[in-house]
């Protein structure tokens, strides 16, 4: 039986990983993609606020990363309770259009709250740009931050790591079978050489009607 080699330790460019970690009710959570790319080309998508965490999160990618096109995907949801603010002065105009269509189409129905709720700018939550005024929550923010990162690189390593190995054992494969057709094509071209001298001499010695020629010639 022949022996098959190992597998090359090669990384696929292709991967995809999650990672989400929570820390005080708040919960940070990244999707990393990547593709075959010429070079690491990074492409960053963060919620408002974690601009001053760019040059870190690029730094952390690039120590683990060479290549390859890479989506990073940030979602940040924060804590706490009683946290929802709303806009009273949007309300207040919103109410205000709903009487006057109220009055204008004679309309009895008492305005829904629960759907007012649900209109653009009502509702208010906390976002990252806000915590981040102080230089604790940053501080701890930024911690979380990169325990995801951490976390989300090693899975996309993983993964690129098994798909790589997947590539390698089908490529040994492929180049597996095209040493053994060239081999069979030397084995051929062996047997078919004298048929095909024979046949080139009989064309010749048509075309040259009775002419003498050199065999070295000829076998040139």
């Amino acid at each position: 039986m022949k022996a098959t080699a190992a597998p090359i330790g090669i990384y696929s460019m292709t991967g995809f990983a999650q990672a989400r970690v929570e820390r005080d009710g708040s919960s940070v959570r990244i999707n990393l993609r990547s593709v075959n790319h010429r070079f690491l080309d990074l492409h960053l998508r963060m919620p408002d606020g974690f601009e001053v965490f760019e040059p870190r999160i690029r730094t952390a990618i690039r120590n683990r990363l060479k290549r390859g096109h890479v989506d990073v995907n940030i979602y940040y949801e924060p804590g706490g309770t009683g946290a929802i603010e709303v806009n009273q002065e949007l309300v207040e105009s919103y109410m205000k259009a709903v009487e006057r269509l109220r009055k204008q189409f004679r309309v009895k129905t008492a305005p829904d709250l629960v759907g007012l709720f649900r209109l653009p700018g009502v509702v208010a939550a906390p976002d990252a740009a806000g915590e981040l005024q102080s230089e604790e929550k940053q501080e701890q923010l930024g911690e979380q931050l990169d325990a995801c990162l951490e976390q989300a690189l090693k899975k996309l390593e993983v993964m690129r790591r098994s798909e790589g190995q997947a590539l390698s054992v089908e490529m040994q494969g492929i180049l597996g079978q095209i040493s053994e057709r060239t081999a069979e094509i030397e084995t051929l071209s062996e047997r078919v050489r004298p048929a095909i001298a024979r046949r080139l001499a009989e064309r010749l010695e048509e075309l040259l009607k009775g002419v003498q020629i050199d065999p070295i010639r000829l076998a040139q």
